[in-house]
């Protein structure tokens, strides 16, 4: 099969297209460019590349609109994106439209592999469940003719039944009628009432030998239990016709199986004469019946042990055969339709791909979510062909259906990953100015013996370094998961270790902090340095939100704790700035941060799932420039779940805002 290499690359730099063209001409592909979003389009009308490289801002036509345009009108091309490192919000958007990735300028070589590799897997995927749709419909046409073939075979019967109906009168010349019967490919013989042979066609003669004088059941392997037996005994003693399967013996030795009629010949006084007998040699219809079976039954293996979803639907969308697989995931019985058993729906889906194909005779696909039996939703990539009759009609419809779940989680766990490359690199690039100025007020005071100044760049890079230590602890928790250190903490001196920690930033600040604590908190199972950072974590954001508040008033954080029975409650209140709506329902939103390039977007989601670790629960209350309330629960002795928000993509978890 050849493989289609071309690439176009759309980009409003020319240097940029020239490196690309020249790196990718090397990998093996035929390269075409175009210097803008309308060029582009036009060219991928008039050329089709499988894949499309293009800029996701450009002037006039920018790379969205072209991923947009080009969607529509050929769902199959890979389009990949390329961003600037402030273009998140964008690459997210073309994701969602489906883009099959993006890289980030300045362009990684890994990068730009990976992404070509992902596109030409996806377009190899297609090609393979296009490949086998065809030869299911050769195999499903093949099968059919033969047994439009067999259904043929089998109507001889019937036939010949109606040609022995048609010749009973012959009674009176044997011998004309025989001669008749020599141009019948059949054996035909006619038996008097002493069940002996009176004559035969030429045919019969030939092959089973002149029989003319033998008894009627003499030809055949047998044994019959006497004469009265054979079918032409039957004939003469039930006076009615006779049809049934006999093996019979040729002249040579060989036997070969048959299909035997025979039909009674009256004379004047309405009594049997002579009986009919027409013998039609069936060996090739049992040929063929014994390969549709194997055939049948290698067919019926190939539908059952294929690696994917498999139906046969009517008309009313009813699925009247199903492979092993599909029963497996979506339930035993054959009979519902295909959106109740994928979506539990009572009406079709939209843009329904077998509607399709019963309507145009074509092919279609479509991408989907379906829900298991088990309620788990799975991403099928749909096909549909259809199954028609011998007059060319469309009776059925086959849907195959991949399961496509694993590459879409894949594609999303490498998204978050880009996401927090981008937004650690953001946060890097911060520390990494700050330390620039620290270390020239630190260089700038040294030479000029100004102590003050020496002084200040020494707590910029002593806040530098610290900003360094927590981005690199959090990206380490956030790549691989902890197990909690459970063990039992007395509460009112874990609250009064996170106080103090906190209370000397806060002093340092300006900030008010107090401490509202119940006596007798008791005891509790915790992991106390998780715990801790967490409960650090939240504080901090407290008097961060304070410190950035430009009003003139007296800011305030409150540190409370309470206890009862079953848990511990606790609360941090503070006067800040408050956040908007957007913020709050993002506040625990993985990467997600208001602080610009001095947040990661990993603090509070380390918090949130340190303390749903714990089994407790965190809410917050928050209006612009009303402050903000985190509510904390934890329960004394914490049911801690293996599994719980382990990847942080399923649930929604923090961020620092």
């Amino acid at each position: 099969m050849t493989i289609d290499n071309r690439i176009l690359v759309v980009d409003d730099e020319a240097d940029l297209r020239d490196i690309l063209k020249i790196y990718l001409e090397e990998l093996g592909y035929v390269v075409e460019t175009a210097p803008n979003g309308q060029a582009g389009l036009e060219r991928f009308r008039k050329q089709r590349p499988p894949i499309v490289m293009t800029d996701i801002k450009m002037p006039g036509m920018d790379g969205i609109d072209l991923l947009q345009h080009i969607k529509d009108e050929d769902p199959e091309t890979e389009v990949i994106m390329i961003t600037g490192h402030g273009d998140m919000d964008l690459a997210i958007k073309s994701l969602k439209l489906e883009a099959t990735d993006f890289i980030t300028k300045p362009i990684n070589d890994d990068a730009l592999d990976i992404a070509l590799k992902r596109a030409n897997e996806r377009i190899d995927m297609r090609r393979q469940l296009r490949a086998y749709t065809e030869n299911l419909e050769t195999l499903v046409t093949e099968k059919s003719a033969k047994l439009v073939e067999l259904e043929r075979l089998t109507a001889l019967g019937q036939a010949v039944d109606c040609l022995s109906t048609a010749f009973l009168d012959i009674a009176g010349d044997i011998q004309s009628g025989m001669e008749f019967f020599n141009e019948v490919p059949c054996f035909v013989a006619l038996h008097s009432r002493e069940l002996k042979v009176v004559s035969c066609n030429q045919l019969y003669r030939e092959r089973l030998g002149d029989m003319v004088g033998h008894t009627s059941d003499a030809i055949y392997l047998g044994p019959f239990d006497s004469v009265a037996a054979s079918p032409v005994g039957k004939t003469f003693a039930q006076g009615t016709r006779q049809h049934c399967r006999e093996v019979l013996r040729y002249s040579g030795g060989k036997t070969y199986p048959v299909m035997v009629h025979t039909a009674p010949i009256r004379n004047s006084r309405d009594e049997i004469e002579l009986v009919l007998e027409i013998i039609a040699d069936i060996s090739e219809v049992t040929r063929l019946q014994s390969e549709l079976r194997a055939t049948q039954q290698r067919y019926h293996q190939l539908f059952e042990e294929v690696p994917c979803y498999i139906v046969v639907l009517d008309r009313d969308y009813q699925i009247t055969a199903a492979n092993r697989l599909f029963r497996h995931e979506f339930g035993e019985t054959a009979g519902p339709t295909c959106h109740r058993a994928y979506k539990q729906r009572a009406t079709p889906c939209a843009a329904c791909p077998v509607a399709q194909t019963f309507e145009d005779g074509q092919s279609h696909h479509k991408e989907m979510v379906v829900n298991s039996q088990s309620g788990e939703q799975l991403n099928v990539l749909i096909w549909t062909a259809p199954i028609v009759n011998a007059a060319g009609e469309i009776t059925q419809v086959m849907e195959m259906a991949t399961n496509v779940t694993q590459m879409r989680q894949l594609q999303d766990r490498l998204s978050s990953l880009g996401l927090m490359v981008s937004s650690v690199s953001h946060g890097v690039k911060g520390v990494l100015t700050g330390m620039d100025a620290g270390l020239y007020l630190l260089n700038s005071g040294l030479q000029k013996e100004e102590l003050g100044q020496v002084q200040e760049g020494y707590d910029i890079m002593k806040v530098m370094t610290g900003r360094i230590r927590s981005l690199v602890l959090d990206v380490l928790y956030y790549a691989k998961e902890r197990e909690l250190a459970i063990e039992a903490v007395d509460v009112q001196g874990f609250v009064n270790d996170v106080a103090f920690i906190v209370s000397s930033k806060a002093q340092k600040h300006q900030i008010e902090f107090q401490c509202q604590f119940d006596d007798n908190l008791g005891v509790f199972e915790a992991d106390p340095v998780a715990l801790r950072s967490a409960l650090v974590n939240i504080l901090e954001n407290a008097v961060e939100a304070c410190s950035a508040d430009d009003a003139y008033k007296a800011h305030r954080i409150v540190f409370s704790a309470r206890g009862n029975e079953t848990g511990i409650e606790l609360e941090i209140w503070d006067n800040g700035v408050g956040m908007n709506e957007e913020v709050r329902k993002n506040l625990f939103n993985l990467f997600f941060s208001s602080k610009g390039e001095q947040g990661t977007g990993l603090g509070l989601f380390i918090a949130h799932k340190t303390i749903e670790q714990h089994g407790g629960k965190v809410s917050v209350v928050s209006e612009v420039g009303q402050g903000a309330c985190f509510s904390i629960v934890l329960p004394r002795l914490p049911v801690v779940e293996d599994d719980l928000n382990t990847n942080g993509n399923d649930k929604v978890v923090g961020s620092d805002p």
